[in-house]
């Protein structure tokens, strides 16, 4: 064997060491004729498949694998395809006890074939003697009286519905297979007609009422095909690309998520928006990774609207930053804050890592108060944008330290103990109930929802984020100044880099309630603009399927990291259609100061 294929297979053999019973048996998949594959056996078992086809023809008194006479090639048989790498996974004491399906599809004359099959298998004590190893024959089959006259190691592919009389000829079959082509000529893409549906439902039931295992063969191959077999309970799933639908159907119950908790929706009265009126305040809110398709899902899964939805002045933001093609947080935070591109990883600086003046900062010397509000530590890129100047997001303490000297006038985060001993609390009245935040006279007050990371919505945060909206905006209307409020829900994208749809959609629709504060505080006050936002997209994340009356959606994804793709932007609000079109996150800064009739410096 060629040096570069004995070392694959080694690193396979290696893989398959650290997967577990758990992992494996539960993924019921059918490698249909394995053999076409570029490694054989090796890739369907790393994979974790419990079904591996091969095609078997006899000739010369050998059994190669191949699905006739005239596509024989020397040396690919039964033997050194599938029997001796069975005996190598034997001989490694793998962990597990997996159980496995060889299901030998004969092309030749059946009764030889067989005969000679019974044989080879017999060099084999260590594979026809394990309980967790099942060869089943189907293709060419003598006759079904017959199977009663070979041994107990040997099974029956049964291809028909018709019931069996014997009941000892039952206990020989293993599986029931049919053809998909004779009930449905679905392809895999769309959905199953109704018709067809109830069609091969009832065909699935029929086999089953036999206690029988299930696959059909000549079926669609794709991952909605995957999907409707799975949910309609077909045991093996048939697929030639083994490495893909193992991927799939491993992570389809971490991709697919039901909401059961509705999200109250709030209709704007639309009385000040796209008015050309002077505007007071001015709420920012930033989704952490919330891409169109992110803000799609939580919008579906909360039975086709949110708060979000509802709003008219619509475009889409750039994301690019200075130094990449795809920003970090960081970068794109100092973009919507200072209106300049940056490197990644800058806080609050240019390119030459010189300080950039901030929203908060420009704004203060014009009357007006800040605040910023974070599920996420206070230490993080976002909110650190908005009131800090380092040259790295890695820059704790020095982050901290920029706090003290910032201009806000509220904060509300996690992450308390990146503060110890910076002398926070000289500069900032600290709460220990977010309820003290809307009713304090002090001028500048604090609150921290942790002492480190930010609990999830999914792990018991609850609605503290609307909470925490409710009472800035009562802080700020008990000043009777304007105020600039920057308000972020960090976490879809910390779902987005764990590709968890349920984390997705939890704190999307969370975000949408603290949305909700900021329109409802827009249409009381009438000269209050919202602007809705993202900083990046997180995890190139699709929904290929769903369910609406449910509320169920399944997501899928192309990346653990950020992307470079455009993101939303919405406003409500006085002047909300100056924020429609399409252009880069650096220009937002200077949109929102021309609306306010103010000049950067």
């Amino acid at each position: 064997m060629h040096r570069s294929i004995k070392f694959f297979i080694f690193l396979f053999i290696v893989s398959t060491l650290g997967v577990t019973a758990q992992e494996s048996d539960q993924i019921q998949i059918h490698s249909h004729n394995d053999y076409h594959q570029n490694v054989p056996f090796w890739n369907a078992y790393s994979n974790g498949l419990s079904s591996i086809e091969v095609d078997v023809f006899l000739k010369n008194d050998t059994l190669y694998a191949t699905h006739g006479e005239f596509e024989i090639i020397k040396n690919r048989t039964i033997e050194s395809l599938y029997l001796q790498p069975i005996q190598k996974v034997l001989s490694l004491q793998l962990k597990g006890h997996r159980k496995l399906q060889l299901l030998v599809d004969i092309k030749s004359e059946a009764r030889s074939t067989l005969k000679k099959l019974m044989y080879v298998l017999g060099q084999y004590p260590e594979i026809i003697n394990n309980r967790n190893i099942s060869i089943v024959i189907s293709g060419n089959r003598p006759d079904i009286d017959e199977y009663l006259d070979y041994p107990n190691y040997i099974s029956f592919d049964y291809q028909s519905l018709g019931s069996l009389e014997n009941a000892q000829i039952w206990d020989k079959i293993a599986l029931i297979s049919l053809n998909f082509k004779r009930f449905s000529s679905w392809n895999g893409k769309g959905k199953l007609t109704t018709e067809d549906y109830e069609k091969i439902d009832t065909v699935i039931d029929k086999a089953h009422s036999y206690g029988k295992p299930f696959r059909f063969w000549a079926a669609p191959d794709s991952k909605t095909a995957w999907k409707a077999f799975r949910d309609l309970g077909v045991d093996f799933i048939n697929t030639d690309m083994p490495s893909r639908a193992s991927t799939y159907l491993k992570t389809i119950n971490h991709r697919i998520y039901h909401n059961k908790n509705i999200s109250k929706i709030y209709r704007p009265t639309f009385s000040s928006d796209q008015k050309n009126i002077p505007i007071q305040n001015v709420i920012l809110l930033i989704g952490d990774g919330n891409g169109l398709t992110q803000i799609s899902s939580s919008t579906l899964a909360n039975g086709g609207n949110l708060t979000l939805t509802q709003l008219k002045s619509i475009g889409l933001l750039k994301t690019q930053s200075a130094d990449d093609f795809t920003t970090d947080s960081a970068a794109a935070g100092t973009a919507l804050a200072t209106g300049a591109k940056t490197n990644n990883r800058a806080i609050g600086v240019d390119t030459s890592k010189k300080p950039l003046l901030n929203i908060t900062e420009i704004l203060s010397e014009h009357g007006f108060l800040s605040g910023c509000i974070t599920t996420d530590k206070m230490t993080g890129a976002t909110p650190a944008s908005f009131y800090a100047h380092q040259k790295d997001r890695s820059d704790t303490l020095d982050i901290a330290k920029d706090l003290l000297k910032s201009k806000l006038s509220l904060f509300i985060g996690g992450g308390s103990k990146d503060f110890q001993n910076v002398g926070l609390p000289e500069k900032f009245a600290i709460l220990n109930d977010i309820n003290l935040v809307g009713q304090s006279k002090k001028d500048k007050v604090g609150y921290f929802i942790s002492e480190t990371e930010v609990p999830s919505v999914l792990k018991g945060r609850g609605n503290m984020l609307s909470e925490a909206t409710r009472n800035a905006l009562h802080f700020f209307q008990n000043k009777n100044k304007p105020f600039f409020l920057m308000v972020e829900g960090a976490q879809i994208d910390n779902y987005g880099h764990l590709n968890n749809v349920a984390g997705i959609v939890s704190e999307g629709l969370d975000f949408d309630e603290a949305i909700a504060e900021a329109i409802k505080f827009a249409d009381k006050t009438g000269n209050t603009l919202v602007i809705i936002t993202a900083d990046h997209e997180t995890s190139g994340f699709s929904i290929p399927q769903g369910n609406l009356e449910n509320n169920m959606i399944e997501g899928d994804f192309t990346t653990h990291d950020h992307t470079g793709t455009m993101v939303p932007i919405y406003a409500y609000g006085p002047r909300s259609q100056e924020f429609q079109g399409v252009y880069g996150n650096d220009e937002l800064f200077a949109k929102i100061l021309k609306v306010l009739s103010i000049s950067a410096h």
